[in-house]
């Protein structure tokens, strides 16, 4: 299995990162993805880089951290997309759903660094929350052959999915497939799997049966059974296709 989106370097693992990691490479995970948040959380995110083999980083900012002085914030990942390789630019987007204050200047730093991610030629992570219609405009509107990513933790529609593989870009499925009012699985019949990659997005949303507890990548497997389940085949081809993804997304 590939974990395509993880915040390994979270405070939640401070104490056990070591057993959380042991934990989910004998579980069958191989490779972990993780995307940036902000200028606060790259020296974390490049110990752990360090540390573990199989932990990948990314370099992006949150659109939760977008705030009046975002474009300092954006100085940073520039700076740091200069000086070395990532192999994508991340996590980035719209969230409308605590505040809008910061909509224009959300929108202004995803543009940036679409622009970033096809002059480096690497893919985006999006994050998208209470924004699909205006984030999958702005990514139509500065399209090219050389944009391509993902629209991470994904919860909408087959019409949706499908909108998103039309451009090429995948979906990052994690815990809200296994979430009993969750509205995913009804759709997952209907998704083609040419465009799904495996997530966690840990520590958060956490899947059922672990709801409340703190989510890690070991429960990738969980997610992977979900989704074998709702298509009716088996797990090992589920992990196949998605980890064939995953690659091809990452490259």
């Amino acid at each position: 299995m590939i974990e395509t989106h993880a915040h390994l370097y979270a405070d939640a693992f401070d104490k056990d990162r070591s057993e959380m990691m042991d934990r989910a490479i004998e579980a069958g995970v191989e490779k972990f993805y993780m995307p940036n948040i902000d200028s606060e959380s790259i020296d974390g995110m490049l110990e752990v880089e360090d540390k573990y083999p199989t932990a990948i980083a990314t370099m992006g900012l949150h659109p939760c951290s977008i705030k009046k002085d975002f474009q300092k914030e954006l100085y940073q990942v520039e700076d740091w997309l200069a000086k070395r390789k990532f192999v994508a630019i991340g996590e980035i987007g719209l969230d409308f759903y605590w505040d809008t204050t910061y909509k224009e200047q959300q929108i202004e730093a995803f543009k940036i660094q679409i622009e970033w991610a096809k002059k480096y030629k690497i893919p985006i992570i999006i994050h998208c929350r209470d924004s699909f219609d205006e984030t999958l405009e702005l990514v139509k509107t500065n399209y090219n052959e050389d944009l391509r990513g993902v629209f991470h933790c994904f919860s909408g529609t087959a019409q949706e999915a499908k909108d998103i593989a039309d451009l090429n870009f995948y979906i990052g499925i994690g815990g809200i497939v296994t979430f009993k009012n969750g509205g995913l699985a009804e759709h997952i019949p209907e998704i083609d799997l040419d465009n799904v990659v495996l997530e966690t997005d840990c520590p958060y949303l956490t899947p059922t049966p672990h709801r409340g507890k703190r989510n890690e990548p070991v429960y990738l497997d969980i997610i992977a059974q979900k989704i074998a389940d709702l298509k009716q085949m088996p797990k090992s081809d589920l992990i196949a296709k998605t980890s064939s993804n995953a690659q091809a997304l990452f490259s």
